[in-house]
């Protein structure tokens, strides 16, 4: 059994006999002596896509759910369709964008690194890393003088995230990309992860 306090972002947990994924969680600290944090959570149902929020204790139990963690490569995307291949067995799958619509931000064609949640035989979502590497589509230009510790700008990536980045950033180039919040980190060339 999984406590509360112990469940980060991504964490797969049992609600009701039922696969959820933690999508969010909060902890607020009342100002009473010897009272006790509160967990908010915010969980998905990977079978109806519904979302639940919880608010419990740190100590409460959350049940385990037996999934099994396996290696998928993204291959690309055919109307709504995704096809994903298992990089142990080269077997291939499909799955319809509503099933993994909070990873469609951070997928690009050829992606390795990813794993695909299976229980039961069945594919529950796809956990994407936790850095990506995206190619700027587009954004303003280049301002004249702008300096590292400028402003920055919205920019729009291949694949439609967008993202704020500093200024003397320009299109095509290639950006690290925090997939738990959503945010800038730095240049790909200039980093290494």
């Amino acid at each position: 059994m999984l406590k509360a306090c112990d469940l980060k972002k991504g964490s797969l947990v049992g609600l009701r006999g039922l696969p959820h994924v933690l999508e969010s969680l909060s902890v607020t600290t009342p100002s009473a002596r010897g009272a006790a944090s509160i967990y908010h959570f915010r969980f998905r149902n990977l079978v109806t896509k519904a979302k639940q929020d919880v608010s419990c204790k740190g100590e409460e139990p959350f049940d385990d759910i037996d999934f099994e963690r396996r290696p998928v490569q993204y291959l690309y995307r055919e109307a709504d369709l995704h096809t994903f291949m298992d990089t142990e067995d080269f077997s291939q799958f499909t799955l319809p964008a509503t099933a993994i619509e909070e990873q469609l931000d951070y997928l690009v064609e050829d992606m390795e690194g990813l794993f695909a949640l299976i229980s039961d035989g069945k594919i529950l979502t796809i956990e994407v890393p936790q850095k990506v590497v995206l190619t700027i589509a587009s954004c303003d230009p280049v301002m004249k003088g702008a300096s590292v510790t400028a402003r920055s700008k919205p920019a729009k990536c291949q694949t439609g995230l967008v993202v704020q980045v500093p200024e003397y950033l320009e299109a095509g180039e290639a950006i690290i990309v925090d997939t738990a919040t959503g945010t800038y980190l730095s240049r790909a060339t200039a980093a290494k992860f």
